[in-house]
């Protein structure tokens, strides 16, 4: 029994010294603090828009953050048309995930709401509803408000994934096959 208390003072005292040695090193420069983790935009900090784009069944679409930091918006903004079923199709295809918006930066989208395979399956619908992340309820556009007085035909809508320039957005939607159906 004392060899076992011997080896165990001999323990607690190593223990001890390497604890009070390690106490007295110090980093020759401090590590820098973690960043911060971003967080979801709030629906009351983003600005969403929706605008005709000069080309026929076009809409360009913008979320401007108007908070003091950077925050998330989803990937793929939300296009809805009137109270159909289901959402504009990404082109890419892409899964759900995060955008970083800068402060006081603007993201910039285009969505095809008609495809010339379904010109003659058209449906008229009296307004598009855009959001930039599922958990809003977005913003609300009457077709009058998008120069289409006698509602926007929709039919297999396409929308890009939020761009850092109009332009991008643009060339994104031209890479589908021009008239909203998927390039495979």
């Amino acid at each position: 029994m004392p060899t076992r208390t011997v080896l165990a003072a001999s323990a607690a005292a190593l223990l001890a010294s390497a604890t009070a040695a390690s106490a007295d090193i110090r980093p020759a420069h401090p590590a820098a603090a973690p960043a911060a983790a971003l967080k979801l935009c709030t629906e009351n900090a983003l600005t969403v828009k929706a605008a005709p784009s000069g080309q026929d069944h076009v809409l360009r679409l913008s979320v401007k953050n108007h908070s003091s930091r950077a925050c998330l918006v989803d990937r793929v903004p939300l296009v809805t048309y009137g109270d159909l079923d289901g959402a504009a199709v990404p082109f890419p295809l892409s899964g759900s995930s995060a955008y970083k918006l800068d402060a006081g930066k603007t993201a910039h989208a285009a969505v095809r709401s008609l495809s010339a395979s379904g010109d003659s399956d058209a449906r008229s619908v009296g307004y598009v509803v855009v959001t930039a992340n599922p958990e809003h309820h977005g913003r609300k556009f009457t077709a009058a408000s998008l120069s289409e007085p006698g509602g926007l035909r929709v039919w297999s809508p396409v929308t890009t994934l939020w761009q850092p320039t109009r332009a991008r957005a643009d060339e994104a939607l031209a890479e589908s096959d021009g008239a909203g159906v998927l390039k495979v």
